[in-house]
Formats: structure tokens, C-alpha cells, sequence
């Protein structure tokens, strides 16, 4: 079973402290298996919480062996890190463990240099803060969350819990996640204000379900014109049957995931490419460029142009 640890430090924000703990805690596998196994770490047994104190049952040495560490936020960011806290996040990191922050939980973990060279974020009010106190960091005050692969951070709130829900994503599949998704009351990725910035070294793949070779195909077929028919023969299943699995397995619409993932791959293409607009547009599979337009504003909020000039 894959463990989280998540260290409470002084002054922990309660909400941050308790999002993975109540996202992780819940989440089930197909077979009704528990996903994680949770323990709450401190460097000492009671720690300030603001309005009111937290017992933990596990120290450092609770750090040790897990699999993913998440580091919540603290009221004052400033907080230096004690060495102790610091020499264990290190050799964690050395060993392996993923290693996540949820809002300022950034600070401590900048305070380690693990972040240094790396591009993270925080909560908005606080990205100054960490880019003036921490320049080695590449600091996106405009993101939900950033994954660099093994340390990964969120913005403040409840972008803690879409980064949650990114990594049950990574860890289990879409279909795990999309369940998690909806016990928390949580699309699985989220559309509009700042989704269009959040940053993926990679598409995340789906893993686990019955669809991922139909996914699979999917993902290397955007630039193909496809209809619900043409998707739905490929799965060898009605068209009924194929939406309600693709409801089940990842929460959307065979259609939607399919306008989804062209815009991320149109995403990919705008940052790594000089390509026209209406280049891209065709190469992900949209009949037209006004169509690709209109999609994409409407999935990120603004324009392909505007995007380009976010990232370039």
C-alpha cells in the first residue's frame, strides 16, 4: 500500500494539514482496497495549529520509508526550518520519496533547496515572498499546482486538493481519481481561471481501467477527424455503453476527454513551437481554426495567441 506521511509543522494551516488526509484516507481501489496508508508527522508531539493544538502520532522517523511526503502550509512562511526537519526532507529526497507542498508548506521545502532550479508555486498572496527570499526558484504565481516529477507544488486552498487529486491520477489511474473526485465534490481537473496555466511535464496517463487502450489510442490519434461512432468502434462497444463507461472510468465524455486532450497537446505545441495558430489547430485535430479558437478559450480561459505570450 502506498504511504503518505504528511509532517505537521508549528503553525500549521488546518485546512492544508487536513486535505490530503481526508483525500487520501478515502480513496478506494476497483476491489474496494484502501489506496493509502496515512500518517500525520511531527518533529514534536503537539503542535500549534492556531486554534487549536494537534497530537501526532508518528515523528520523523515517520518520514522515513514513505512514499510521499506532503508538506502543508504554516501561518508565517518565514518560520525558519529547523535542522532537524530539514536533514529528514533531505534524505527522504535522496531515498526517492515524492514530495509535495500544499500553499506555504512551499516555504519549508524551498528551505531545504530541494526547489532550487526547479519551477514552483504558492499561494498568490505569498510568490513574491518566496521569489525574493528564494531566487534560485522559478516562482508561477499563476498555477493550481506544478509537477516536476518527484517534488511537486500547490497553489493555496483548494488547490491543494486538485494537486491530490493529481497525484491519485499518477499513482492509480483516471478512473481511481475520478472517484476520489467526487467524494470530495471535485471536477478532476478543473476548467477555466488559472487551470490553463497548470503545468505538466507530461500528460498524465491514464492507468487502471478498462479504457486506457482505447485512451491509449486516443491520445495518438488527435489529429484524426473523429466522431463518437468512430471512437465507439474502436472500443468495440455501442455508443451508449462506451459514454457511460467513459462517465465511470473518468468522469467526462468520450467527446470532452477527446477536446481536452487536444487542447493540451495544443498547449505543448504553442510553448515548444513557432507553428501558426492555425497550424496547431489542424495538427490537434480541430476542423477549423475559429473552432480550435473558440475550444481552447473555452477550456483555458483565454486565447492561443494570449497563451503564447504567457509562455514564450
Amino acid at each position: 500500500m502506498h504511504t503518505v506521511a504528511v509532517l505537521a509543522l508549528d503553525q500549521v494551516i488546518p485546512f492544508d494539514l487536513s486535505t490530503p488526509i481526508e483525500v487520501f484516507s478515502r480513496t478506494r481501489l476497483p476491489d474496494g482496497r484502501p489506496g493509502y496508508q496515512i500518517r500525520v508527522c511531527g518533529e514534536v508531539p503537539e503542535i500549534d495549529a492556531g486554534a487549536f493544538t494537534v497530537r501526532v502520532r508518528w515523528g520523523l522517523e515517520g518520514l522515513s520509508g514513505a512514499d510521499t511526503i506532503i508538506v502543508p502550509g504554516t501561518a508565517d512562511p518565514a518560520i525558519p526550518l529547523p535542522p532537524a526537519v530539514r536533514d529528514a526532507l533531505c534524505a527522504a529526497a535522496a531515498n526517492g520519496t515524492r514530495i509535495a507542498s500544499i500553499c506555504s508548506g512551499t516555504f519549508p521545502l524551498a528551505a531545504t533547496g530541494l526547489l532550487d532550479g526547479l519551477r514552483a508555486t504558492t499561494h498568490w498572496t505569498a510568490a513574491d515572498l518566496l521569489a525574493a527570499t528564494h531566487p534560485a526558484i522559478e516562482v508561477d504565481p499563476d498555477v493550481l499546482y506544478v509537477d516536476n516529477g518527484q517534488i511537486l507544488t500547490s497553489a493555496g486552498a483548494a488547490a491543494g486538493l486538485d494537486l491530490c487529486l493529481h497525484m491519485i491520477r499518477r499513482d492509480y489511474g483516471s478512473a481511481v481519481a475520478a472517484d476520489a473526485a467526487r467524494l470530495s465534490v471535485m471536477p478532476l481537473e478543473r476548467e477555466g481561471g488559472q487551470a490553463q496555466f497548470i503545468v505538466h511535464d507530461h500528460v498524465p496517463a491514464p492507468q487502471g481501467s478498462t479504457l486506457e487502450p482505447l485512451l491509449t489510442w486516443l491520445q495518438d490519434n488527435l489529429g484524426s477527424d473523429l466522431t463518437l461512432a468512430d471512437v465507439a468502434a474502436q472500443a468495440g462497444t455501442s455508443t451508449r455503453t462506451l459514454i457511460r463507461r467513459f462517465r465511470e472510468q473518468t468522469g467526462t465524455t468520450p467527446l470532452q476527454w477527446l477536446h481536452r486532450a487536444r487542447v493540451r497537446q495544443a498547449q505543448h505545441l504553442l510553448e515548444t513551437t513557432q507553428h501558426s495558430v492555425e497550424r496547431i489547430g489542424a495538427q490537434v485535430g480541430f476542423g477549423s481554426p475559429t473552432a480550435f479558437r473558440d475550444r481552447f478559450k473555452k477550456t483555458t480561459g483565454i486565447s492561443p495567441h494570449a497563451y503564447r505570450r504567457a509562455f514564450t
